[in-house]
Order: C-alpha cells, then sequence, then structure tokens
C-alpha cells in the first residue's frame, strides 16, 4: 500500500512540474508548439544566438493531435502553429490572445492577399500570423498513371491501381475526398452524407497501400506507389527527387488550407513569442524556411527573390482558379467531431 501511495505522489508531482506549476518561470525562454519536419532546425539555433533567448521546441503530426496535446495542459506553450479550423476553434473558445503587431515590424513582408484568407478563420487578422498554405490534390506517376485520369478524384477508386494507391493519415482531409465526390462540402455534418462517404472509402480500401503522413513524398519519389493523396507542398517537395511526378487538383474541387502561427493564452513570454514571430517574418529566415518546407509562402519579399519559374509552379503558389473551387476546412461541433471519430475508426478497423 505505501509503495503504490508513493508511486501515485510521484506521478502527481511529476505531472505538477510539467505543467509549470511547480517549478520557477524562466523568463528568458520560448516554448514552441509545431508540426513535425516543419521548420528548417538551423534557424532555432540561430534565433537563439541571436536573442539569448532559449528555444523550447515541440511537434505534433496531425491538427487533432495538436488540439488534445495542447488542451491537455502539461506544458504551458508561449507560441504554436497549427491549420485554420484548429485555430478558429480555439479562439472561439477564448484559448488565444491578441498579438501585438506593433512588436512585429517584420510583418510588413506578408502579402496582405493571405491576410485576406485569413480572415475565413481569424476575421479581424487580430490573433494569427500566416505561415504557409496550400491544397490538398493528387501526386502521380506519369510512367504509371495517364494525367488524364487525375482530372477526378475517382481515379483514386480505380481497380487497376490495387496497391499503388496513398491516401493521407489525417480523418477530415480523407473523408473530405469521398465527401467531394459526393457533391458535397468538405464541412458537411449531415449524417447521410458522413456515412455514405465511409461507405465509399471503404470500397476503396482494398485498392489503399497505406495511410501515410510526412511518409508520402519519399515513397511516391521512389515509385512506391503510382497516385497518393497529398498536400501541395509535400506534391513540390516529392517533384525535385523525381520529375516523373506530377500533381492536379481535381475538378470537384478540394480544401485550401493556411497554417497559422498564434499566441495562446498559456503563454507567459508573451514578448518572446512576438519576438520570435517578427522573426520569422525576417525575409531571410523566411527564405530558409521555405527552402527547408517547401510549400507556399505569403511572404512576398521572398516571393519576389524566387525566379519565374517557381512562382509560375502551380504545384507550389496555386491559382486564383483553383483556389476558388476549394474551401477551407470549418470547425464542427463536438457531436459531429465524435462522429468522425467513431467513422474514421471503423475506416482504420476495416
Amino acid at each position: 500500500m505505501k509503495k503504490r501511495l508513493t508511486a501515485l505522489i510521484l506521478a502527481a508531482c511529476t505531472a505538477f512540474l510539467l505543467s509549470g506549476c511547480g517549478s520557477k518561470h524562466d523568463p528568458n525562454t520560448v516554448t514552441i508548439l509545431n508540426y513535425g519536419k516543419y521548420f528548417e532546425p538551423g534557424l532555432l539555433d540561430q534565433f537563439e544566438e541571436e536573442t539569448g533567448i532559449t528555444v523550447k521546441y515541440e511537434e505534433y503530426e496531425s491538427p487533432e493531435e495538436m488540439y488534445a496535446k495542447y488542451k491537455a495542459g502539461s506544458i504551458r506553450y508561449d507560441v504554436a502553429c497549427t491549420s485554420d479550423y484548429i485555430i478558429q476553434k480555439l479562439i472561439q473558445e477564448g484559448e488565444t490572445l491578441e498579438i501585438n503587431f506593433e512588436n512585429i515590424p517584420e510583418f510588413q513582408n506578408i502579402d496582405e492577399t493571405y491576410l485576406g484568407y485569413c480572415k475565413n478563420f481569424d476575421p479581424e487578422n487580430r490573433y494569427t500570423l500566416p505561415y504557409f498554405f496550400g491544397t490538398v490534390g493528387i501526386l502521380y506517376n506519369t510512367k504509371m498513371v495517364d494525367p488524364a485520369e487525375t482530372n477526378s478524384w475517382n481515379v483514386l477508386w480505380n481497380p487497376k491501381y490495387k496497391g499503388q494507391i496513398i491516401m493521407e493519415n489525417s480523418v477530415r482531409d480523407t473523408y473530405m475526398v469521398a465527401e467531394k465526390l459526393l457533391g458535397a462540402s468538405c464541412n458537411t455534418t449531415d449524417r447521410e452524407i458522413l456515412d455514405r462517404s465511409l461507405d465509399l472509402l471503404l470500397e476503396q480500401k482494398p485498392l489503399v497501400y497505406s495511410y501515410l503522413s510526412d511518409e508520402t513524398a519519399d515513397w511516391m519519389a521512389a515509385g512506391n506507389a503510382a497516385l497518393a493523396e497529398v498536400y501541395s507542398g509535400e506534391a513540390a517537395y516529392a517533384q525535385t527527387l523525381n520529375p516523373d511526378l506530377a500533381f492536379c487538383v481535381p475538378e470537384e474541387g478540394s480544401n485550401m488550407w493556411v497554417d497559422a502561427w498564434f499566441i495562446p493564452k498559456t503563454c507567459r513570454n508573451k514578448e518572446n513569442a512576438e519576438l520570435f514571430l517578427n522573426y520569422l517574418c525576417r525575409a531571410d529566415v523566411a527564405m530558409e524556411n521555405f527552402d527547408y518546407v517547401y510549400y507556399a509562402t505569403p511572404n512576398k519579399a521572398v516571393f519576389e527573390q524566387l525566379d519565374k519559374e517557381l512562382q509560375e509552379d502551380e504545384t507550389i503558389f496555386p491559382s486564383k482558379e483553383t483556389m476558388d473551387n476549394c474551401e477551407f476546412f470549418q470547425p464542427l461541433d463536438e457531436i459531429t467531431t465524435n462522429y468522425y471519430t467513431e467513422l474514421w475508426e471503423a475506416l482504420k478497423a476495416y
């Protein structure tokens, strides 16, 4: 009994310390939460050298994982990056602090066009700073797939590509494909549409090689699959590794997304967080990040330095026509979110 009591006390103390409640607050740090492989690692070292501020850096894989990690409350983050619909949800829940843009003079480098897109989830541009943007589409090997087939998401259901199809390991992105094929919004709460989407994905599953995330580009570049549902930036990166790869957004439409930085209400070092955001907006830093991540940047100082061929590459920088045929994810109510989770688990268990 004494051993069990000691173990419980130790566990409680550990949780207390991780939460920051039991440890002395260090004002010379900044605690950051970001997607995996979404920041040039050397730039964090450079920030520390330039400012003397110690960076504590955490990563996650999916927006839903980020939300759960943040809401768990075990770590008090000063600044975080995630996808539009999760930020919108956090704003609605009162979990975000207003950014003082007077402390971010390099914000002048952000193109107003993308601030306009941010209004879809941050109507007054008070809480967010756009980082990268793009679409979701089909990456395919031109030696294995006829480009004419990729005009529709239906190609991902073609039995001749059995075992050669990769889908996103993300509930919203994967269900979006089925919803678009059904002519529905990717923000639908209609149970009939959601059930029919599951039926479509269950029909497709025997054809699917795997549900992947960050590995998709490398697998496609290596020729391990013929087709993949993928984020546009991943597609652009894969194309640098294999010139036989091409990318398109099907005619049924897709998701357009913006990943942005925000300051959560858990922040204890707001001045450091804003100093970090200003650092991100610097042209030299943003260029290095663009070269590393290879997603579309809203930083006009970076865009203006790119060669014309890269500026006109619609895999990285989608055309207005493509973007107009896409829609942003919106946060879903709790009941629908839970239902999506049930459907996702049913798909994975099949």
